[in-house]
């Protein structure tokens, strides 16, 4: 079997799992091709940023897990995934994914509801009578 390289991301409650595999760009987000699975949504092109960084966009194949959250966090945590996988493949590629900030963890999350309020900070209207 070919030598694979893993990175895990993270982003808001979704986990990405990524393996990446010599090969030629076909990239795979829980058995669904890539265009497939994000459908129109324009923000999905930026989770392959880090490969076209290092210019390796047609030399890997990815074959990514992901879970939970929505698609825009999703997106996040391959894009971490990715940057992550390819540092493990080659250590001198964190000189250029670092300043771009695609190793840095994103860690807002959602802040949880409080009883007597209605979301987390939004307090009952007010009514002086």
């Amino acid at each position: 079997m070919a030598e694979q390289f893993y990175g895990t991301g993270r982003r808001k409650t979704s986990v990405a799992r990524v393996f990446l595999r010599p090969g030629n760009g076909k990239v795979t987000v829980n058995g669904i091709e890539f265009q497939d699975y994000f459908g129109g949504l324009v923000k999905a092109v930026a989770a392959l940023e880090p490969l076209r960084t290092v210019d390796a966009l047609n030399r890997f194949d990815a074959t990514i897990t992901v879970e939970g959250g929505g698609k825009a966090g999703q997106v996040d945590a391959i894009k971490l995934g990715l940057a992550r996988a390819l540092v493990r493949y080659n250590s001198d590629l964190r000189a250029k994914l670092k300043p771009l900030g695609f190793l840095t963890r994103d860690a807002r999350e959602v802040e949880r509801k409080k009883y007597g309020k209605h979301k987390a900070r939004r307090a009952p209207q007010f009514s002086k009578r």
